[in-house]
């Protein structure tokens, strides 16, 4: 085939991917709207599209400082602390200015880490030493002799009382949260020994989102130039090194390692070589997006890289790959990394390259599936894969976007990520796994994968399979149009499973039932993952009985009902002061009108659960169609509280009815169940324990480790 005829296929190969990704979507798009109308009604479908709709807030745009001169030293104050966790360490030599501006950041930025400051003189001969000591709250220290750029931070970190040590270029101005986030890193990541702040030119332009370096010892800095905003820069990221402008390490890890290394003196490869000494002893080092530091580079050492000290930089690369040669051999190569490749090569110790699609971000606080999806992208960060994740909608949700990418996620929105089908054509060739959730999302996702990830497994993960609740809730109402609708449904994910590598499901029943109704496919069980919390009071500390569920998902808002209006009452009539508590979020107004029943406070959306789930004698989970495994469930059950339930709401649970839970079918029993574990201590413990063992036993992380490494392989 010719040049001309390639270029016009591939072009044409485009074409169609994006019409057929297009119609999909749509197709999807109006069958869910057409099954939402007959379970929601007109308004009920119309509150739910504004709210996957609505405008959502876009990461806030960078506040600088302002550089100018003129800063009088007497009046920054700076944070004092007896007891200090960290201590940040400014080496100085000249450029006063410059430090008058380090200074007043650190005075006016908000951080609620306390710290203590240090600044050490190198022999400044302008009037550092005369200006310095006079400001409030710094420890300054003047070196007898110059010393150099590593020498003098020894000097100072020799002095340091903290537990953390933080270095700091006198050239930088920080942000916000700067301190805080850098050091909270160490306590939300695992085996961490180094962590380095995103480095930002005063015009706003990335310098550094953490740095690779190559085999042959070169360096580069991630981003340089580009936008900071980008979602390729916002998250917590394992590198090869961060510069020593703005990082932190424990105290006495870096006193272990004898401090910066003086092979490398005065400067220049001390801070890479500390990176490749931290993880030689077994730890991690990590960027930190959330520490934003303005660095006026330059201004310390200069650009030129042929005089002064900045020619060091050429000369200790050469010490640097001498050293570290062996280990360098598995990094990446600089003569074949194209600029295509640099995405994969920034995160190059990552056993595999893992997309993740859903049709909106996780809220784990809102519903049970947005914590198990938490909890299996957290899952695969721990195993050492590289996890990108976007929503169909493509939308930054506040709180729930960032926290993915502190979990370390890259997350994908609008307008970073406009058309998904360009994002395949340049990533999916790097991809080994797509993990899509929902039917009415995977079959978006198809042919894409298949044309442009040809080497990527392919998951289809139910969440819970949609035919079969849709069936249970046509049987229900006795509605043969609602039981069509099933039919169609249960057509299009069974179509879908055979177009798949897997399909995950979270219950050994839907897996038994896909083995009558997809003979051949390939079915794996990755079920809900929870934490243990234990049980933290006893039955004599706890009072009332709650219900919780995000009012969305149409079983919910008919379990709530039904409970409130026909079990509820036939309590009431045995403990009348007993509290029915309903608890979730997006609530219809037949939910919320059930908070004027005597008896019943509905509370909506609530930020802490815990203080009910700790505080209420028992939970019930009335649910009378549905499918999957109830997160409500097994969250009741990992803190330790005693649950009544349908058949249905345990349904794949393996529980033992008596022993891990109580279970009933009609109002009489339910009620009676309800009486008899609130009254009764001996059975309450008995179900609170089993619960727990249950819990651990099947719905654990070790659980759900195991389910995604066979997956992986």
């Amino acid at each position: 085939m010719t040049r001309p005829l390639r270029y016009a296929s591939r072009l044409a190969g485009k074409f169609v991917s994006r019409i057929r990704f297009r119609a999909q979507r749509l197709v999807n798009a109006w069958c869910r709207a057409l099954i939402s109308l007959r379970s929601r009604g007109l308004r009920g479908t119309w509150h739910r599209l504004r709210q996957e709709l609505r405008p959502v807030p876009q990461v806030a745009p960078m506040v600088l400082p302002d550089a100018g001169g003129g800063i009088d030293a007497g009046d920054i104050a700076l944070p004092v602390s007896d007891t200090p966790t960290v201590s940040i360490v400014i080496p100085v030599y000249n450029h006063l200015d410059a430090t008058l501006v380090c200074l007043r950041s650190l005075a006016q930025t908000t951080n609620a880490t306390a710290h203590e400051i240090i600044v050490v003189d190198d022999c400044s001969s302008d009037e550092t030493a005369a200006v310095l000591p006079v400001i409030a709250g710094l420890r300054y220290q003047r070196n007898a002799r110059n010393l150099g750029f590593i020498g003098a931070c020894n000097a100072a970190a020799a002095n340091a009382r903290g537990d953390y040590v933080v270095f700091l270029n006198n050239d930088t101005a920080v942000q916000d949260g700067w301190l805080d986030a850098l050091i909270d890193t160490f306590d939300e990541h695992r085996d961490v020994g180094l962590v380095g702040a995103k480095l930002v030119y005063p015009d706003g332009r990335l310098q550094e989102a953490g740095g690779i370096v190559f085999s042959d010892g070169s360096g580069w800095n991630y981003g340089r130039f580009d936008d900071p905003a980008k979602p390729e820069y916002n998250f917590v990221r394992e590198v090869d090194y961060c510069s020593g402008a703005a990082i932190a390490l424990p105290t006495a890890l870096f006193r272990r390692f004898g401090g910066f290394d003086a092979h490398y003196a005065p400067a220049y490869y001390e801070d890479t070589d500390l990176a490749m000494k931290v993880r030689q002893a077994g730890l991690r080092v990590l960027y930190q997006p959330a520490s934003v530091v303005v660095h006026f580079e330059g201004i310390s050492s200069g650009t030129d890289t042929s005089s002064g000290t900045k020619r060091y930089q050429v000369v200790n690369k050469e010490k640097f790959f001498a050293r570290w040669k062996d280990a360098l051999a598995s990094h990446p190569d600089p003569a074949r990394t194209a600029p295509q490749d640099i995405v994969k090569a920034r995160q190059h110790r990552a056993r595999r390259q893992v997309l993740v699609i859903d049709a909106t971000t996780p809220q784990p606080d809102h519903d049970s599936g947005s914590v198990r999806l938490c909890n299996i992208l957290r899952l695969l960060r721990e195993d050492g894969h590289a996890v990108t994740f976007f929503a169909d909608n493509r939308a930054w949700v506040e709180r729930y976007t960032p926290a993915l990418q502190q979990m370390g996620v890259e997350v994908l929105w609008h307008p970073h990520l406009c058309d998904p089908v360009s994002w395949f054509e340049h990533n999916g060739a790097r991809l080994d796994l797509v993990f899509v959730s929902r039917h009415y999302i995977a079959s978006n996702y198809v042919d894409l994968v298949r044309r442009h990830a040809p080497r990527a497994t392919l998951a289809f993960d139910t969440v819970d399979l949609h035919y079969l609740r849709e069936q249970r809730a046509a049987e229900l109402a006795g509605s043969s149009e609602m039981a069509r609708t099933a039919e169609k449904t249960r057509e299009q994910e069974l179509r879908l499973i055979r177009e798949c590598d897997v399909t995950l499901v979270v219950s050994p029943v839907e897996k038994e039932l896909l083995a009558k109704d997809a003979p051949g496919a390939r079915v794996e069980v990755l079920s809900n993952v929870h934490e243990i919390f234990g049980r933290r009071r006893d039955f004599s500390e706890r009072a009332d009985i709650m219900f919780i569920g995000g009012y969305q998902h149409p079983p919910n808002v008919d379990a709530a009902v039904w409970f409130a209006t026909q079990i509820l009452p036939r309590v009431h009539a045995e403990i009348p002061e007993l509290v029915f508590h309903l608890i979730g979020s997006k609530a219809p107004a037949e939910v919320r009108a059930l908070g004027e029943l005597p008896g019943v406070v509905f509370h909506g959306f609530v930020e802490d659960i815990e203080p009910f789930l700790d505080g209420c004698r028992l939970a019930v989970a009335p649910l009378r169609y549905g499918a999957g495994v109830k997160g409500k469930v097994n969250m009741s059950m990992s803190y330790g509280q005693p649950v009544v339930a349908t058949p249905v709401a345990v349904e794949g649970m393996y529980a033992e009815p008596g022993r891990e839970v109580l279970v009933a079918e009609t109002p009489e029993a339910f009620a009676a169940q309800v009486i008899r574990a609130y009254r009764d201590p001996e059975l309450w413990t008995r179900l609170s324990d089993g619960g727990l063992a249950n819990v651990a036993r099947h719905f654990s992380f070790d659980s759900a480790r195991d389910a995604l490494r066979r997956l992986l392989g």
